[in-house]
């Protein structure tokens, strides 16, 4: 009797967890519409809307602590609660970066068009399509999906550090326009961050489904190559 109960209560901490997901999912996707489209309302809502991340973000960390207390789970329960816990304050930090988004949009959408030059579309796909593909592999449990994860995560890297060097030759060239060019900088910066926390995801999803830790392998792999090519 209290193995199905604890597997009722398992299946229900996976439905959670993936509504949190689909939650943070809309939120982030609200965000880059309010980048794109310069729209102010857009961002608004993002920003109202992260009381109820936040709330469903503890509300989900209390009933795995419960479920650790009460049952006492080992072997691949254990691996799955704690893999939830740690997705779960992901998902939130995610909400919390499109809620900064959403706050830069506010200030972008009031100013100049010609202060915003920047394309951000190649960075919001591949960060969008890392946490979409991060969430369907915690759905699954297939690891494949979640290893090609973390194998996109260099791009978006790059492509910050490109927008970084735009940004810093478009100060020196309209020093008027600092203040819109230094949100723009903050949001590729959020979409970089958004791009690790899909990678943490998947990493931990990896973990759930196999029991194998593979953090920071994929980035002590790319620093390994650099250092072998001469490429820092």
């Amino acid at each position: 009797m209290m193995h199905r109960h604890f597997n009722h209560e398992i299946e229900l901490l996976k439905q959670r967890i993936l509504k949190l997901g689909t939650m943070v999912e809309d939120a982030f996707m609200t965000a880059l519409a309010s980048i794109r489209e310069h729209r102010k309302d857009l961002a608004e809502s993002v920003i109202a809307g992260d009381r109820h991340i936040d709330q469903a973000e503890l509300d989900l960390e209390e009933e795995c602590l419960k479920l650790l207390a009460l049952y006492q789970p080992v072997a691949g329960d254990l691996r799955l609660v704690i893999a939830v816990l740690k997705i779960n304050n992901d998902l939130e930090r995610i909400g919390d970066l499109a809620v900064n988004i959403a706050e830069r949009a506010v200030f972008l959408a009031s100013a100049p068009l010609q202060a915003f030059p920047f394309d951000f579309s190649r960075m919001s796909e591949v960060a969008a399509q890392m946490l979409r593909q991060s969430l369907d592999a915690l759905a699954s449990g297939q690891i494949g999906p979640a290893r090609q994860v973390c194998l996109m995560d260099d791009e978006v890297d790059g492509i910050n550090r490109d927008m970084y060097e735009q940004v810093k030759n478009a100060i020196r060239e309209h020093p008027d326009r600092v203040e819109s060019l230094i949100q723009v900088l903050g949001v590729s910066r959020a979409l970089e961050r958004i791009a690790d926390h899909a990678t943490d995801i998947a990493e931990d999803v990896v973990y759930m489904s196999s029991g194998e830790i593979i953090r920071h392998a994929y980035s002590l792999a790319a620093a390994t190559r650099a250092e072998t090519t001469g490429k820092h």
